[in-house]
């Protein structure tokens, strides 16, 4: 594969990220996917509908980064409040450092900014798993589903997550998130830290 990879964090096991059973379709290029079909009108301005630009001109953002995808950004979103955002573009080392503070029960969903440029992109997954001193608390696998480049960031929302709550709750947790697709390309790894206090102070 010519894309640039992150390697796996030895944490995350292949089939904790991917259904073994899973047999995902073949890759098609969009050149493939406008061809096949011409004959059903109804298919083809689906699909017309759905690549928009990409169906006639390649789609390349960053001609620098040869990534079908490229994770700009990832969100804490609270209703009433200001996303709290990890730039993803950076030194992935430096993300522990900054720590989210979360009140305790609230609930949130994360967010994920994205571009897909060059090609299609295929069952697009996210896989977050959440530990404490060490012990596995939690893990969220959600399908993100399938994107056509675009010159404009694209996103996912996760649904709504209810912060644990307690005093036994409260303390700081490390998560491992890995945006991957269908085809068990990682796009991105990388590791933050939130902190369930009683309140946001």
């Amino acid at each position: 594969m010519a894309e640039t990879e992150t390697k796996h964090h030895p944490e995350h096991h292949d089939e904790d990220v991917h259904d073994a059973n899973y047999q995902a379709p073949p890759e098609k290029t969009i050149e493939e996917i406008m061809a096949a079909d011409q004959e059903d009108e109804s298919l083809r301005r689906y699909k017309e509908a759905l690549l928009g630009a990409a169906q006639t001109e390649k789609i390349i953002v960053d001609p620098n980064d040869p990534r079908k995808v490229i994770v700009k950004k990832l969100a804490l979103v609270v209703e009433g409040r200001d996303d709290m955002e990890l730039d993803l573009t950076g030194d992935l080392s430096q993300l522990k450092k900054q720590l989210f503070v979360i009140k305790e029960g609230v609930q949130y969903k994360v967010r994920i900014d994205f571009i897909v440029q060059r090609e299609i992109v295929h069952g697009l997954k996210y896989v977050q798993k959440t530990s404490r001193l060490g012990v596995n608390v939690d893990k969220m696998k959600h399908m993100v589903g399938s994107y056509p480049p675009k010159k404009e960031i694209q996103f996912y929302l996760t649904p709504a997550e209810e912060a644990p709550s307690g005093t036994f709750s409260r303390g700081t947790y490390s998560v491992s998130s890995v945006f991957t697709d269908d085809d068990k390309h990682i796009h991105l790894e990388w590791d933050w830290t939130f902190e369930i206090k009683k309140d946001w102070a």
